[in-house]
């Protein structure tokens, strides 16, 4: 596959710098993953806002990245798979949590088992969810409603995850061991 450049702060595009800017104050670093999409300004701007819906909406951060985890295992990105991994231990995950979902099972809480299991469902399935997906997402105590944010954080996640298996980034030291393959 042709190699995708990583821009930097320095060499992105115009369009692309705040976007870029806003990752490093974030991360303290531009994530290779965000160098790569840099080169599209409106792809690159475009999941800065749906993340900040992401991560303004009511799931709790260690529920969103057992989401963005267990969408990037689904759909097989492995940088978006060892970033997502550091970012669940960060949060608090149990390490058996974090190993189950990067392993395709689901993790032994039971709300986050819940969560994995619609997120894998609906991009399994297409959004083809039949009553029995919703009734055992609402049995482990959610709303309703909340299946749309699902879908919310599942956007999003399919858009880096899209990019970066297209694009390809190099894996960042501070994510080597979190390695992950298909």
């Amino acid at each position: 596959m042709a190699g995708f450049p990583i821009y930097t702060l320095e060499s992105a595009p115009e369009g692309s710098k705040p976007a870029l800017q806003g990752l490093a104050q974030a991360f303290g670093m531009v994530p290779n993953i965000a160098g790569a999409i840099a080169g599209s300004p409106k792809l690159i701007n475009s999941l800065i806002a749906v993340f900040g819906q992401v991560h303004g909406g009511s799931f709790p951060e260690a529920q969103i990245q057992t989401l963005l985890l267990t969408n990037a295992v689904t759909n097989g990105c492995a940088w978006a798979v060892a970033f997502h991994t550091l970012l669940a231990l960060k949060e608090g995950l149990a390490e058996a949590d974090v190993q189950a979902i990067r392993s395709r099972r689901l993790p032994q809480d039971g709300k986050l088992a819940a969560l994995s299991q619609l997120a894998r469902t609906l991009i399994e399935k297409r959004g083809r969810l039949d009553d029995h997906d919703v009734a055992s997402f609402t049995a482990a105590g959610f709303d309703q409603a909340l299946v749309l944010e699902v879908i919310l954080v599942i956007a999003a996640s399919t858009m880096t995850n899209y990019a970066g298996s297209v694009t390809n980034p190099p894996l960042e030291e501070m994510f080597s061991a979190y390695a992950w393959t298909a």
